[in-house]
């Protein structure tokens, strides 16, 4: 059995030696451990490290296109190499790479098509109060919006099968790490979780700015990526309360009238016309949503067959 860690990198020539020589030479039950260096349009020397450490693979992008981007095509390429387990991990050595065997464990015991540490943030001393209340509650939305029980929802120390690493399919432009907990629930994938305690902070997230601007980014990949997949629910739930709000202008309208009172209320008959189409409208486009969704698990079934069939054919040439 083959496992992959790949390492998505961004100038990080000062403490990725930390995080190569950390990694495990040899885990029980698997053959070949090798590493990917994703290196994301470094000026530093980043890649010539990589190379002086010898790890096994760098895949290059020219200029910096994102976290996300780093990520997916990490994973199409690790599953090139031939991987049947992929860890992803930071650079930057914040989690701790002795716990790559606790990670994998569950996916080779056949329990869990995805591991995802949890970092505890409630016990990490360099986290604020702040911070650790919105970790806990941008966690709690994603597992309330996935239907799963991940206590950490942005930690980026994953594990992969083969199996599931062949179906994810990352659109967002800034981070992956909760598209893929919303699409992997939605596509009916065993996730787990394991407790980590990570390591000293070696510099800040350069992730995002600020906390703003994570909240931000945040929340627009949260609504984005479950309306993506339950469309018909998100936008037939929005239409139906705007839909029921002019109901009751209507009735108000109504009650008034038989009141006898009823030609001082006409703006209420107004409103409520324009809510009534406006939530049709809104319900209708959900119907609209739904079919298309239909077709995107058809697109990427076909996505799914096309990178089995390059990945047959890349063994084959091998042999």
């Amino acid at each position: 059995m083959k496992l992959i860690v790949q390492i998505p990198c961004l100038n990080e020539e000062k403490t990725l030696p930390l995080v190569i020589k950390s990694i495990p030479k040899k885990i029980p039950g698997i053959s070949k451990i090798e590493i990917l260096i994703v290196d994301d349009g470094s000026t530093d020397n980043t890649v010539e490290i990589a190379k002086r450490l010898g790890v096994n693979h760098i895949l290059r992008h020219l200029v910096n296109r994102g976290l996300a981007k780093s990520f997916s095509d990490g994973l199409n390429e690790s599953l090139r190499l031939g991987a049947d387990i992929i860890v992803n991990t930071d650079a930057d050595n914040q989690y701790p790479q002795k716990d790559i065997p606790r990670l994998i464990n569950p996916i080779m015991r056949g329990e869990a098509d995805i591991v995802i540490a949890n970092r505890q943030t409630n016990k990490i001393r360099h986290f604020s109060a702040l911070k650790k209340i919105l970790q806990w509650v941008g966690s709690s939305t994603v597992r309330f919006l996935s239907h799963s029980n991940i206590p950490d929802a942005v930690s980026g120390f994953r594990a992969y099968s083969r199996w599931a690493a062949m179906r994810i399919n990352v659109v967002s432009d800034f981070s992956y790490v909760i598209e893929t907990i919303i699409q992997s629930q939605s596509k009916r994938m065993a996730i787990k979780s394991i407790d980590i305690v990570t390591n000293p902070p070696t510099r800040p997230s350069r992730l995002f700015k600020n906390m703003l601007e994570h909240i931000r980014h945040s929340t627009a990949t949260m609504i984005r990526i479950y309306t993506m997949y339950r469309p018909l629910y998100v936008f037939v739930n929005i239409g139906g309360f705007i839909f029921f709000v002019g109901l009751l202008l209507a009735l108000r309208f109504f009650y008034y009238y038989l009141a006898g009172n009823g030609s001082g209320h006409v703006q209420s008959v107004i409103l409520s016309a324009i809510l009534i189409m406006v939530g049709f409208q809104i319900a209708m486009t959900g119907m609209v949503a739904d079919l298309n969704a239909i077709n995107r698990k058809l697109i990427e079934d076909c996505l799914k067959r096309i990178k089995e069939m390059e990945l047959r054919q890349l063994g084959e040439q091998k042999i």
